[in-house]
Parts: structure tokens; C-alpha cells; sequence
């Protein structure tokens, strides 16, 4: 199977506290740690360990930052097509507390591939599953070029605007930056799917068929709920590449979720078929 993401990459330091501290206080880290992640590094070390080929198309800061998120996601096997702008790569501060609950500050310009990059894009053509979280309107065309698209509603505003067909719009019930109105997106999305954590979730389908899904069983004990969101909407993509039905698939979107939840960091609990 052949897959890939489109998106941006975030360079992540956390620390783990036992609470994120209030206003004027000073927390006490038991430990920290710090790996390349955001929505596109997350989503696609998930789909390699998925898939067992995956390739992130992206753009990164010409810095060392940016440089070392590159090495670092292709020792983890993640093929990496990227260009570098000449800005400071983004990165971002994140606290995981002792509920496992992880608060998120994001530091610099979200970076994502243009369709005139000097990429791979011809790649895309017959991939089974891309998912696209970053990147401009001829970037998100390329990604079309794959049996399934999946998009992150947290561009919504941006993909509105690209007439695209996408075969799932992905995002947070919680989240009010991940919303979509009804109609906002036009050709509507295949299916609108919205996770809500500990509760599961509801997709409904452009011809009007709606579900609910239930969350799906913890393989180990809550660790961190760091890339939870990104690794339910690789597995998404994956399911609809691989030809299942959105309720199947959101169903083992779920499982990747889940597993997510149970690990250290962006990668440590995901899950791995291959």
C-alpha cells in the first residue's frame, strides 16, 4: 500500500507536570524530551507503521531545527520530500499533565508544501490513501491524484475556497479551531467524521447516512493524549485507502487513537500492523 501526507511538521519539546501551572507559578518537569511531530509528522510515522511505506510531503525552516526534524523522521523510516524556506522552522512548547491531558503552544509560522515545489508530486498519481493537513490549493490538488483523501477540518477555511473533492473531512467536536458548517466546503466532503475523546464520535455521509462510533478499547494505561487526533485521522485515511466502508473505518481509526493514548510522546503507543 502507498501512502503519504501533505502537512506541516512541529518540533516539540514537552514536559511532564503534574498539573499545567497557574498564572505566577512555577512547575516542576519529571521529565522532558523533544522529537520532530505537528499534524503531518504525526500522521505519517502512523501510516508507515500502518501502510509500511509512507512519504510526507512538506516544508520546513532552513535552520537547525528544521534540519534535524528532517533526519530525525527519516530515521524513523518516513521517506521525506520536502524544500526549506528561510524562516525559523516552527516549533512548539507542550505540558502533558498527570491525567495524561496534553496543552499545546505552538511557537512560529505554520509551513506547509506548495503545488510548485520542486517535489514528488507525480508520486501521488494511484496512491491508496493521503491525508492532508497543510499546504496550498495545488498541493491538496496533487494529493486528489490518490484513491482516498482525507483532509483536517482545521483548514477548513483554506480547502473551502479549492473546489477538491475529498472523500473525508476529519476534526474535533471539542475543538472550536476544527468546527465545520454544513456547506462550508464545496463539493461536500464524502463524509464529515468528528471524534469526541472518551465518548467516541459521529461521521455522517454526504447522502445523508449518519453513524456514531464508540471509542475504541485502551490497549495499556493513559500515558499521553499527544497525536491522538492525528493518529485517528491517518488510520481514517488508511481504512478508506484500503476500500472499507466509513463505518469500518472509523472504527479502526478509533483503534489508532486509542493506542496513541497509551504511549510517550507522538510515536511510542501508535499502532502497528506492519
Amino acid at each position: 500500500m502507498r501512502a503519504a501526507v501533505i502537512g506541516h511538521v512541529e518540533w516539540v519539546e514537552f514536559a511532564r507536570v503534574e498539573r499545567v501551572p497557574r498564572p505566577g507559578e512555577i512547575a516542576h518537569a519529571a521529565e522532558t524530551w523533544e522529537e520532530p511531530a505537528g499534524g503531518g509528522g504525526v500522521a505519517v510515522v502512523q501510516l508507515l507503521k500502518l501502510a509500511g511505506d509512507a512519504t510526507l510531503f512538506t516544508a520546513l525552516g532552513d535552520d537547525d531545527l528544521g534540519h534535524r526534524a528532517k533526519r530525525e523522521l527519516e530515521a524513523l523510516g518516513v521517506r521525506v520530500e520536502t524544500t526549506f524556506r528561510p524562516v525559523p522552522q516552527r516549533w512548539a512548547f507542550t505540558f502533558i499533565d498527570s491525567r495524561g491531558e496534553r496543552t499545546i503552544t505552538t511557537i512560529g509560522e505554520r509551513l506547509g508544501p506548495s503545488g510548485d515545489d520542486p517535489l514528488a508530486w507525480d508520486e501521488l498519481y494511484g496512491a491508496d490513501a493521503v491525508y492532508f493537513c497543510a499546504g496550498d490549493v495545488g498541493a491538496l490538488r496533487a494529493g486528489r491524484e490518490a484513491k482516498a483523501l482525507v483532509a483536517t477540518s482545521r483548514v477548513a477555511g483554506d480547502l473551502a475556497g479549492a473546489h477538491v473533492p475529498l472523500d473525508a473531512l476529519v476534526g474535533s467536536a471539542r475543538d472550536p479551531a476544527e468546527r465545520y458548517r454544513p456547506g462550508e466546503i464545496q463539493p461536500p466532503p464524502g463524509a464529515i467524521v468528528l471524534t469526541a475523546g472518551s465518548k467516541g464520535g459521529t461521521w455522517v455521509t454526504s447522502d445523508g447516512s449518519r453513524g456514531t462510533f464508540a471509542p475504541a478499547p485502551l490497549p495499556g494505561p493513559v500515558t499521553d493524549a499527544y497525536g491522538c487526533g492525528d493518529s485517528f485521522a491517518a488510520g481514517l485515511a488508511f481504512a478508506l485507502g484500503k476500500g472499507q466502508a466509513i463505518r469500518d473505518a472509523v472504527a479502526f481509526a478509533a483503534r489508532c487513537g486509542a493506542a496513541c493514548l497509551t504511549g510517550r510522546g507522538a510515536f511510542e503507543g501508535q499502532l502497528r500492523l506492519v
